[in-house]
Order: C-alpha cells, then structure tokens, then sequence
C-alpha cells in the first residue's frame, strides 16, 4: 500500500536573469520510497534541490509538505518541516573527528561543559544502527575513505530525525564497493519510512535502489517512470530527448514507416 506524499511540488519555476531554470515542474515523494531525479547536465536537478532545501527558492508554484501548503523561502524552513539535503562537497570539517562533525552546531552540554562521552555514545549507537563500518568514532574525517565521509554526511543529515532526505550525486566519486556500501545504506534508511531525492546520473544505482525515477530535461518534467519496468534505454531517451525527436518526426509525417 502506497503511502500518501510526504513532499509534493507543483508547477515549479526559477528563472536566473533570461535564463529560465525551472519551468511548471511537477514531483512527489513518499515515505519510505526513493525517488531519483535523472537529466543531463543544465536539466535543472541541482536547482529543484536547491528550491527544496530553502537555498534558492521558487518564484512560482506550489509546495505542499504531509498534506498541507508551506512555503520554503530560507534552508531553515526546510530544516524546520524535516527535509535535510547532503551535497556533494559534503560540508564536512577535516580538521575534526566523526563525533566532532555529527554533533556541530547541535553539540550536547552538562553544566556548560560539552558532554563528549554522551555525544561518542550517541555516534556509536547511531554508526550501528545504519550498519556504517568506522574504525573509530574518533578519527578525524580526513583520514576515513570517500565512501566513509559520504556515511559519516548522511548519518550527520539524519541527526535531527528528518522525514525526506536529499541527496545530491552521493556515489560520484565513490569506487564499486564503497558505492554498493552506500546504496545499501540508502536502502536502510528508506526501509525505516525515509522520503528520499536521489539526484544520480547513475542508471546503476537508479536501477539499484530507486523506486522511481523522475527525468527532468530543460528544465521541465520529461518522464515520470516505474523502475521495477522500465528500460535503462526509456530512461536514457527521455534525458536525451531522443523519446520526444521520435514523436515529433511522427507528428510531422516525416516518419514513413512508423506505425
């Protein structure tokens, strides 16, 4: 049984000067599915991300969150209706340790000491329950694999118990196993009633671990497809436009032969 959208968009559009970003784009994502967001470069992916995450809001169009309207004009309505976002760069501080980076800006204190025991608890228990393979909770980030720094950035996103998750390109500059670790975190964190975005030009791991698959192209919607029956090459024409060339080479009668 299909849960109800967690987070629906209609007819959104961003325009940056004459360019026209975004224009009437259509999605929804439910709880516990995961949604990837497919197109070429300029399709306007990272901007409906950005619209989402409260960085760059929409200059028309409706946002519902759980049912109701809401606007999202600042990151911080957007962390306020539970919607948190990982980039790709990650944000992450190098010169602290995976503890120091889970818990900054949201660090716990006693007495106005910080309370490192409580926050390392914290950390572990939270490392376990995603099944994240860290040597030690207190390495600095710098010294952990690609792989690793992208968990230690999800597990930090779902700090403040989140109900959809964004995540941008996570497997882009991941090898073959440190992607599949990644994917089946994605997985877990799905299966526990997560609404997730995944941006991905990857049809590995759209194939992998997407229920959905949403393809913007020019900035409008070009596709909305089931993952479990479509075709990595339906996916890859509607990117492409390669779908909408053949129906209008139909439409104009220049297609002898075509049924």
């Amino acid at each position: 049984m299909a849960y109800p959208p967690v987070l629906a968009l209609r007819g959104i559009c961003k325009r940056f000067g004459g360019v026209q970003a975004l224009l009437d784009v259509d999605l929804q994502v439910r709880a516990g599915e995961v949604v990837a967001l497919a197109g070429d470069n300029g399709a306007g992916k990272s901007t409906l991300v950005k619209v989402i995450s409260g960085v760059s809001p929409a200059d028309r169009g409706v946002i519902e969150w759980q049912g109701r309207r809401v606007q999202i004009r600042r990151p911080h309505d957007a962390h306020a209706l539970g919607i948190a976002t990982v980039y790709q760069d990650l944000a992450m501080c190098d010169n602290l340790d995976v503890v120091g980076n889970l818990f900054l800006g949201r660090e716990i204190a006693r007495v106005g000491v910080l309370d490192e025991v409580e926050m390392e608890r914290r950390a572990r228990d939270l490392m376990r329950t995603l099944s994240i393979r860290i040597p030690d909770v207190r390495m600095p980030v710098s010294a952990l694999s690609a792989g690793q720094r992208q968990a230690v950035a999800i597990s930090r996103s779902l700090m403040g118990s989140p109900k959809a998750l964004l995540l941008d390109e996570p497997t882009a500059a991941l090898g073959i196993e440190q992607t599949s670790h990644l994917l089946d975190l994605i997985e877990e964190v799905r299966d526990r009633g997560m609404a997730i975005l995944l941006i991905s030009h990857n049809m590995g791991d759209i194939k992998a671990v997407a229920d959905r698959v949403a393809v913007l192209r020019l900035g409008r919607n070009n596709g909305l497809f089931d993952v479990s029956t479509v075709s990595q090459e339906q996916i890859i024409s509607s990117i492409t436009g390669a779908a909408d060339n053949a129906v209008a080479h139909r439409a104009t009668g220049d297609g002898e032969g075509w049924p």
